[in-house]
């Protein structure tokens, strides 16, 4: 089953502050891997529960998966994310 991809307004600032080349291969990841097996990523505790994290080399995708779409809350370096 594949997923739709749905991001927040605010992932186009975030996706903003980083290399080009980056956002692009973040892009292109979650297109292709988090669309397919959304489900297969561990998910986040604490104040950030019920959300899932995707991991992209240093960057990470935050998300929370609703019935058939899957919406990208925040991308971020690993250092600064979860802030």
């Amino acid at each position: 089953m594949t997923y739709r991809v749905v991001y927040k307004v605010s992932v186009a600032k975030d996706l903003r502050k980083m290399p080009k080349g980056d956002s692009v291969r973040i892009l292109d990841q979650i297109e292709n891997e988090l669309a397919q097996s959304p489900r297969s990523h561990p998910a986040l505790k604490g104040p950030y529960a019920g959300l899932r994290r995707f991991r992209i080399g240093d960057y990470r995708v935050v998300y929370a998966i609703l019935d058939d779409e899957v919406l990208v809350l925040r991308i971020g370096h690993r250092k600064g994310v979860y802030k």
